[in-house]
């Protein structure tokens, strides 16, 4: 009879090729329970109406269920930090937005951090603002916007649905290109905002497509332009703010998914492929004419390469105007 000795090197190397295979064998299985989406925002706006059509068809690919978890307040911060801090594991994911470019220039400090404690998965879609102003007003373009703003400084406001939003930062990047004032008046969402806006409190607006689509069409909105770089599919008549008079001007919105850090690769491609095919889906496309959006669903790594460009831009213009979220 034969015996073989084995080290204490062989045996330890022996236990982490085992180990390696199990991991692998479980990763094969993915998913094989419920995923969660977590939407930062309460339940009804924009940001989660993208997340559940994205789960819904998704599901249908990954074979699994998957559902949405609201987790609304701070600006984004309460939903983001739970993600952060959950199991890197593929089965917790963040529908981030335009607030997680800003909220790290926005705020003194942040519970988590905005690159280190994330993985990028995908780039979802890409949205844009529309430049809205009362049908009586007098203002046809935005020649005329800018015109009467520079001839009477302090007339002219603006209406946000919050301090750091798009439509906020939307309007400060245009005060900052045109160097004119206009004042910004803050509302508590896009709806009270607009009803001051037709009742003629005040002058303007950057608002979302969602919120003054069917304003527009009815004719209780003007629209005089859109503030993506280039013209919209669902727009086709309205030109750019570029276009219009500002040249280099460029404000869009944004949605894209984030795992927590260490979320091992392989899951992070199956989840990259599925997102890039949910996004090619009908429910999308006619999500896409009813919220402006533009489909991207592009690899990991141009989220993190767009999250940090978008980053930098609004820096600076955030700095400029001395916004702080306290």
């Amino acid at each position: 009879m034969s015996f073989r000795v084995f080290s204490k090197a062989s045996l330890i190397a022996s236990a982490l090729v085992a180990l390696a295979l199990v991991s692998g064998d479980a990763r094969a299985g993915y998913p094989d329970r419920i995923v969660r989406i977590v939407v930062p925002f309460a339940p009804g706006g924009g940001t989660d109406v993208i997340a559940r059509t994205l789960a819904q068809e998704m599901a249908k690919d990954l074979g699994a269920t998957v559902i949405i978890e609201n987790k609304p307040g701070a600006g984004t911060i309460i939903g983001t930090q739970a993600v952060a801090t959950s199991e890197p594991d593929g089965y917790t994911l963040l529908m981030g937005t335009f607030a997680n470019a800003v909220n790290p220039s926005l705020n003194a400090k942040l519970p988590y951090d905005p690159h280190k404690d994330f993985a990028p998965v995908a780039l979802i879609a890409r949205s844009f603002n529309i430049v809205v102003v009362n049908p009586k007003s007098p203002f046809q373009s935005i020649a005329d916007l800018i015109g009467a703003a520079k001839a009477d400084p302090d007339k002219l406001s603006y209406g946000t649905f919050g301090a750091g939003t798009s439509a906020h930062l939307a309007g400060e990047l245009f005060k900052n290109m045109t160097k004119v004032n206009l004042t910004m008046v803050p509302y508590k969402g896009a709806a009270p905002a607009i009803t001051d806006l037709i009742g003629g409190q005040i002058q303007v607006m950057f608002t979302t497509v969602a919120s003054a689509a069917s304003l527009i069409g009815g004719g209780q909105l003007r629209a005089l332009a859109v503030t993506s770089a280039e013209r919209s599919p669902a727009f086709p008549q309205l030109p750019t703010v570029a276009e219009a008079g500002v040249p280099g001007y460029a404000a869009e919105s944004w949605y894209g998914l984030f795992a927590p850090a260490r979320t091992p690769a392989d899951v992070i491609d199956r989840l990259n492929k599925s997102a890039a095919l949910a996004v090619q889906s009908e429910a999308f496309r006619r999500l896409g004419v009813n919220e402006g959006l533009v489909m991207v669903a592009r690899p990991p790594q141009e989220l993190d390469r767009y999250i940090r460009g978008e980053e930098e831009r609004w820096r600076k213009v955030i700095q400029d105007a001395g916004i702080k979220i306290e």
